[in-house]
């Protein structure tokens, strides 16, 4: 079967530890034009000094070096726990690719790889983090650990995850993101990766379950996952083409011009509709263009981290 050969040769990342690694280390060398010029590259094993603290564990020779007062880190200290969320819907598979790198990357490689970046900076600071994966099923929860081996078994689901899966997998998104919201106990940050391809009757309740995990004392962070230049601006050549919703099947067959101009402002008033409404709900919505860097996902972190701690 054809379908079945393509999931068979598709391995996922190469690397992906590696190369979230290289994007925390990206993230970090760009941070002296950034609001977080005093956040240590040694973030890793230290953290800032604050006034009033015991001088019992300040690190004398980082002081010597850098003229700032830091304090060591332990590695049973735990100061945040994350909680990520990846919608793995046949639409978040968007464009069809079986290798990633990090400036090749679909809705779904995009998403695993940000959450990659995420865990290694979580781990540097011995946060806890846990991880769930939804489709047309629950398919995947952790919950929120610290430990060297469970980030080895996320990073292991997080490679399984954008390995190509077939068609037509439809999702109810806010069914999964109720079960969520009563699996995770204690308060938590959470991530939400998902493209928002939602019915209207969907989306009303996803934003009922959204509001379920605000209720639980949770903060909500939604990155919105998009291809802009397709998926928005709908950037195509002007030959006959064929457009196939993946999680339907429904097809039309159209010359993009034709539609361009429509296409753009409806798509266009809806994004700025879930924009307000995760303002009413105090949820913060964050836009994750693919075909961008991963530096708003981290600054958003580190925002939504001071803000949460």
């Amino acid at each position: 079967m054809d379908v079945q050969k393509e999931l068979d040769k598709a391995s996922g990342f190469k690397n992906l530890e590696l190369l979230a690694k290289q994007v925390v280390e990206g993230f970090i060398a760009g941070m002296h034009k950034s609001p977080f010029h005093g956040f240590s590259a040694e973030f890793s094993e230290h953290k800032i000094y604050n006034q009033g603290e015991s001088t019992r564990h300040i690190d004398w020779k980082l002081f010597a070096k850098t003229d700032k007062l830091y304090t060591k880190r332990y590695d049973d200290e735990t100061n945040l726990r994350c909680h990520i969320i990846i919608d793995n819907s046949s639409s978040m598979h968007y464009p069809k690719m079986d290798t990633f790198s990090i400036d090749h990357l679909n809705k779904i490689a995009f998403s695993a790889l940000a959450s990659a970046s995420l865990m290694h900076i979580l781990k540097k600071q011995r946060d806890a983090i846990g991880l769930s994966i939804y489709s047309d099923t629950y398919d995947y929860y952790a919950p929120e650990k610290g430990s060297e081996r469970h980030h080895q078994m996320l990073l292991n689901e997080l490679n399984k995850v954008v390995i190509p899966k077939a068609l037509n997998q439809t999702t109810e998104t806010y069914k999964y993101l109720h079960e969520i919201a009563e699996k995770i106990h204690r308060r938590s940050l959470i991530f939400l990766f998902t493209d928002m391809f939602q019915s209207s009757v969907k989306e009303a309740k996803l934003f009922e379950a959204l509001r379920h995990l605000k209720y639980n004392k949770h903060e909500v962070v939604l990155f919105h996952v998009i291809d802009k230049e397709k998926e928005l601006v709908f950037d195509f050549d002007n030959k006959p083409r064929r457009f196939v919703d993946v999680e339907t099947g429904e097809h039309i067959n159209l010359y993009a011009d034709t539609v361009k101009e429509n296409y753009h402002a409806a798509v266009s008033h809806y994004f700025e509709s879930l924009k307000l409404k995760c303002a009413q709900y105090k949820i913060k919505y964050e836009e994750a263009d693919i075909n961008k860097d991963f530096n708003n996902i981290l600054t958003t972190y580190m925002i939504e981290r001071q803000k949460f701690l």
